[in-house]
């Protein structure tokens, strides 16, 4: 795709409260570069290459187990958990299933 894929508003939202987690210290020590990057750019609405969606979709597939983790869902203890704002800086719920839609 010439223009490369751009995330919606929910994916964007996911990645703005990533990059705000990210900023207060939430992220944890194993917080990766990569996914710092990846929060910023959709953060930005900024348009993925196939390559980008790939590795979202990646992702996806090997961190769904950390939606059971503890502070990983809104209002639980130790929220937000280190592997919940991993989860939002790669769109969250809503990054999935656009990707999961997106043939790469």
């Amino acid at each position: 795709m010439a223009d490369g894929h751009r995330p919606p508003k929910g994916v964007q939202e996911n990645g703005q409260r990533a990059v705000k987690w990210i900023e207060d210290g939430k992220a944890g020590k194993g917080f990766t570069e990569t996914g710092e990057k990846r929060a910023h750019q959709l953060a930005n609405g900024e348009a993925l290459s196939d390559d980008e969606v790939k590795k979202m979709q990646a992702y996806f597939k090997r961190h769904s187990v950390d939606k059971d983790a503890k502070g990983f869902k809104s209002g639980s203890e130790g929220f937000p958990s280190p592997g919940r704002v991993a989860w939002d800086a790669w769109g969250g719920d809503e990054g999935q299933r656009w990707v999961d839609g997106i043939e790469v």
